[in-house]
């Protein structure tokens, strides 16, 4: 089974505007980010910086998986009879 990604129109309208302002990113864009970046944050920062980037994602989806744990097991739950 596959998925397929039905977009709206409103969504590919804002992915034209964001297509028509910045195009299409290339190696020299990439390339110039990261410059600025390291110059930014420092060469000695970086390590530091993209662990804590990774430690925040990988918290963030242990949370969604959690979360989605939580929403199965009160799926599961019965509820109590309602008194009428």
């Amino acid at each position: 089974m596959t998925f397929r990604w039905e977009s709206s129109n409103f969504e590919r309208e804002h992915l034209e505007v964001f297509m028509f302002l910045f195009g299409p990113v290339g190696p020299m864009e990439l390339l110039l980010i990261v410059l600025i970046i390291v110059i930014i944050f420092g060469a000695r920062k970086l390590p530091e910086l993209g662990k804590s980037l990774g430690e925040g994602i990988k918290n963030f989806k242990k949370s969604i998986s959690s979360k989605d744990k939580d929403d199965e097991t009160l799926k599961g739950e019965k509820k109590p009879p309602s008194e009428d």
